[in-house]
């Protein structure tokens, strides 16, 4: 849902935030087959110090941006539609694809590992592995879509709380006073004090991976759940007040400094471009990094819906097909990175135009199948909550996606 409720009016600057963040979630991913150490299952030999501050870079903002908006678009449709619409409507389309997909995404992420091992072992597959790890609710592999199981925890914990609030506030004036005093320089700030005291508590936390993501198990750890369920609140509260977003926007800039300031600092205090592999166990420096992360985390992802609101305030062809097709490609994406890093093994070229090949494969896939396969038919209905006809009639106004 990109609509105002008031007026259907578009938010342009979030479709450009949510197109430009899934297209640099395949270039995280791309990136990691290159990282000068060895963390993702199909290593290239060809590395650089170079994708891993790319990856660096991009890990420390984009989730928490996606969950921001997550919450934004969340409130918006409930006031649209009221507890009962919002939880048909979110089982349609976010839990359906969650359950529905892994069986699809998650053999094919095997496939590509055990023809990676196939390759290693010179074409016959290795028969002395390890066997696979029991399926438990603590191991279970979410891979990727955890973000849709994150976002129906958030979507469970709101249906639950919203009659107690809407008793205690029924007019809403507390959570609009709320909104409002969120919105201002100190914005980032707010939701990096609660991260830092759980990122400092985690007791495996690595601080190279930022906010460590909840891909295994049903039981998010608690610093995901903290991470992401105050940029879920802050989005939410900002949508009571959409007049503010053009306020936090122009404070872009400030936000990218301090961004730019704390994450230099956790770059630099978690090992720089030789980063420790390790759980943190110095209880000063763990204070340190956890805080310097948190901050770096909100100040980013806001410096990042600012720019996107700022700069793409007016539609935008491209990027709002990019929008459009953002579900669909965050959905398919994870396997076919890894069956094209495989592919681009052998080749002669640098670390960077492997990586570019890569992305350039791997979004001309999604596009040709999402326009194919998914925008005119009904999975782009079960995806996007509406069917785009091959020819649009004239002067047929385009229906809201929600």
């Amino acid at each position: 849902m990109s609509h105002t409720p008031s007026t259907g009016e578009r938010l342009h600057g979030l479709d450009a935030a949510r197109a430009m963040a899934l297209t640099l979630g395949v270039v995280l991913h791309a990136s990691m087959s290159y990282l000068p150490f060895p963390i993702w299952p199909v290593p290239d030999a060809e590395t650089s110090s170079g994708a891993y501050v790319v990856f660096f870079v991009i890990h420390l903002f984009r989730m928490t941006a996606f969950f921001v908006i997550a919450g934004l678009f969340a409130q918006m449709l409930m006031a649209r539609r009221g507890s009962w619409g919002f939880t048909k409507n979110r089982l349609a389309r976010i839990a359906n694809p969650l359950f529905g997909m892994w069986w699809v995404v998650f053999p094919a992420i095997v496939a590509v590992i055990v023809w990676k091992a196939a390759i290693d072992n010179g074409g016959a597959l290795p028969t002395d592995g390890p066997p696979p790890p029991p399926l438990t609710l603590e191991t279970f592999p979410l891979t990727h879509l955890w973000f849709l199981w994150v976002l129906l925890i958030f979507y469970a914990f709101t249906l639950i709380l919203r009659p107690l609030a809407r008793l205690i506030d029924r007019e809403g004036r507390m959570a609009d006073r709320m909104a409002t005093l969120m919105v201002g320089p100190w914005t980032p700030l707010i939701p990096a004090v609660p991260l830092a005291f759980a990122l400092n508590a985690h007791p495996q936390w690595y601080p190279m991976f930022g906010v460590p993501t909840p891909d295994y198990g049903f039981v998010p750890n608690t610093a995901a759940l903290v991470a992401y369920g105050a940029a879920f609140l802050m989005g939410w509260l900002l949508a009571r007040r959409l007049d503010l977003l053009p306020r936090l926007a122009r404070l872009w800039p400030l936000f990218l400094l301090v961004g730019a300031a704390a994450g230099g600092a956790a770059f630099h205090l978690s090992g720089s471009l030789q980063p420790v592999l390790e759980p943190m166990t110095d209880p000063a420096m763990k204070t340190t990094l956890a805080w310097v992360t948190a901050l770096a985390t909100y100040a980013s992802a806001f410096a990042f819906i600012g720019l996107c609101v700022t700069v793409f305030s007016r539609s935008n062809a491209l990027l709002r097909y990019l929008s459009d097709a953002s579900y669909w490609t965050y959905l398919i994406h994870l396997p076919l990175v890894m069956a094209a890093q495989v592919l681009a093994l052998d080749l002669a070229a640098p670390w960077w135009a492997k990586m570019g090949l890569v992305v350039a494969m791997v979004m001309a896939v999604c596009l040709i199948t999402y326009e194919l396969l998914v925008r005119h038919t009904f999975l782009g209905k079960a995806l996007n909550g509406r069917r785009v006809p091959w020819r649009k009639p004239r002067e047929t106004a385009l229906q809201p996606a929600e």
